[in-house]
């Protein structure tokens, strides 16, 4: 990973001083970042050669860092953050709070939101203070799930503690592959998408490999991913595929590809949750991926799983669960933690 220090001096941004207050690099001891990489434009998800290699749409969503978090220990009350954006993309039915914003967490426990003083102030340089409870506490802070990031600088106060944060377990990473919904649309803040719920549960780091609109299951991500380290894999590109023709022809090959390099790692397959396209369809498409469950199963393969994405919402119902029939809202969110969590938890995944 690149350090701010070996980049471009075009690329810095001055470093950020408060009264009162000393500001730290997330790069270095003791803050630790999961689920991103670094270069010159700033914070990416996977390798940008082969994120550019496999469409526009990954290459660009690439660099919004759904996923990623910084982790810390501080006994500081006071806490600025500062973040650099280059750019900001205002959607109608996803709130900046989610999009572009960051959230902490506390031991755990939701602490608030840190956002740009006024909307118009999202692009560029900005700061956002919060108070935290007393006393030494480990700190999560979730990265934006909808736009790119620059740069991130913490301001705690002087004198205050600083030490490495808690750890995840001891196992590999989760992978999650998939539509808007995995990346986070339409969560009102980060930590509220269900693989960031996922992650805090279970206290598991995550991998967010969710393209809005873009994972259509090539075989270059295959390959990708295949020989990521990883715990467990869970996919559910269903909403990319832009046909249930075109789901059949690529979802059992995807499996197949990624089965080939983790042989043994379990693998989750989701169905679409909502009646997006049509009820003909959606059951068309989830007879879809349960055959390839099924066939799976039927060669011995004791490490896959299906669930009915259709059955998410059954307590609540689909007009509570979304904000616009499709992407959940936190409600809906909680409903897809729920249920991954308890299969994973039940199979001890």
């Amino acid at each position: 990973m690149k350090k701010l220090e070996d980049l471009d001096k075009n690329f810095k941004v001055k470093i950020p001083e408060f009264k009162g207050m000393k500001t730290y690099d997330i790069h270095k001891a003791p803050f630790h970042i999961y689920g991103l990489k670094y270069g010159k434009k700033g914070f990416y998800r996977m390798d940008t050669d082969i994120a550019d290699s496999v469409s526009e749409g990954v290459a660009a969503l690439n660099y919004n860092t759904s996923g990623g978090c910084v982790r810390f220990r501080t006994d500081s009350v006071k806490i600025i953050l500062t973040a650099t954006l280059p750019d900001v993309y205002y959607m109608d039915h996803m709130p900046l709070t989610g999009a572009s914003s960051f959230d902490i967490y506390c031991d755990g426990e939701f602490c608030g939101v840190f956002r740009a003083p006024s909307v118009e102030k999202y692009k560029g340089t900005w700061s956002g203070e919060l108070t935290l409870p007393q006393g030494e506490k480990d700190v999560l802070i979730n990265f934006p799930l909808y736009n790119n990031v620059k740069e991130v600088y913490i301001s705690l106060q002087e004198n205050s503690s600083v030490k490495e944060g808690d750890n995840y377990d001891d196992k590999l990473p989760i992978v999650f592959y998939g539509s808007s919904i995995t990346q986070g649309g339409c969560a009102s803040h980060p930590g509220n998408s269900y693989p960031n719920m996922i992650s805090r549960a279970l206290s598991r780091e995550i991998l967010n490999l969710g393209f809005s609109g873009s994972c259509k299951a090539e075989k270059i991500m295959s390959d990708y991913i295949g020989k990521l380290p990883m715990s467990l894999f869970i996919y559910d590109y269903d909403h990319n595929a832009p046909t249930a023709e075109f789901l059949e022809d690529t979802h059992e090959r995807f499996f197949k590809e990624i089965r080939a390099l983790k042989p043994e790692v379990p693998i989750v397959m989701i169905s679409v949750s909502d009646n997006v396209f049509g009820k003909e369809n959606v059951k068309r498409r989830k007879e879809i991926i349960k055959r390839t469950y099924e066939n799976a199963k039927a060669t011995g393969d004791k490490n896959v799983y299906f669930l009915d994405g259709e059955r998410f919402y059954d307590e609540i119902g689909l007009k509570n669960a979304t904000v616009d029939g499709c992407h959940p809202n936190d409600l809906g969110f909680y409903a897809f933690y729920k249920n991954i969590e308890e299969l994973i938890r039940k199979e001890k995944l």
